[in-house]
């Protein structure tokens, strides 16, 4: 006969608050990697440092596309930090959701404005 010492611990929730950690820090350090490149081709640019010299480093195609991954990964490190918030400090789910969606929204504009303006260069 086995004996019941107090309630067993029920854990909710999505379950996946190590998964959004590792999202963090790897995100976080594909956007140190990059402002480190940017950081050495501004260095290394000869002259002065003026539109021309920023859109030169903008323009090839291999800087385009590591910038624009950039950008998922920024826009990815700010949903899960914003939803996290939300969901830690915000208890009315339908405010909850409302702000969700909001984010959701404002994210995907600022990353399409990003790309508009990346691929203008």
């Amino acid at each position: 006969m086995s004996v019941n010492y107090g309630s067993k611990r029920v854990v909710t929730g999505a379950h996946y608050g190590l998964r959004d950690w590792l999202a963090q820090r790897i995100t976080a350090g594909l956007m140190a990697l990059f402002t480190l490149i940017v950081l050495l081709q501004v260095v290394f640019t000869s002259g002065p440092l003026g539109y021309e010299g920023w859109a030169s480093i903008f323009a090839p195609q291999w800087m385009k596309a590591l910038t624009f991954a950039m950008f998922l990964a920024l826009t990815y490190h700010v949903w899960v930090g914003i939803r996290d918030i939300w969901m830690d400090y915000v208890k009315p789910a339908a405010v909850r959701l409302v702000l969700h969606v909001f984010t959701m929204v404002w994210l995907l504009s600022c990353l399409g404005w990003a790309v508009q303006v990346l691929w203008r260069i």
